[in-house]
């Protein structure tokens, strides 16, 4: 998980302005993609801890790789203190902790083709 988000938040950090403005499918830009993703990130990890969901706010598109890290580094975070088969209570009905990890997964890999 950390990996993944990680690889992908340097390459946003990376991203020269016109890139980092530029649309992408779904998003008016990639910044905006990748905020998105972070946003669900810190959704999960509410669910993960089982408190109440965060706001998470744009920093504008030149902190998105930074965003997108801090988001991945405390879903890690949430997640390592449980079985794998522990239940995280999401808005649909509770996933085990494993499934929770490969949504974030999942997500990050959609996010990181989608801007290329």
């Amino acid at each position: 998980m950390v990996e993944a988000v990680e690889s992908l938040a340097d390459r946003f950090r990376s991203l020269p302005q016109s890139k980092l403005l530029g649309a992408v499918p779904g998003y008016g830009s990639r910044a905006a993609a990748a905020l998105e993703l972070a946003r669900r990130l810190v959704a999960l990890t509410a669910a993960v801890e089982g408190g109440p969901r965060r706001e998470f706010p744009d920093a504008g598109a030149f902190a998105v790789g930074d965003q997108l890290a801090v988001a991945g580094h405390d879903l890690a975070a949430a997640l390592a203190g449980l079985r794998e088969d522990a239940p995280v209570g999401l808005p649909e009905g509770p996933v085990a902790a494993a499934a929770v990890l490969a949504r974030a997964v999942a997500a990050a890999r959609e996010t990181a083709a989608l801007c290329g």
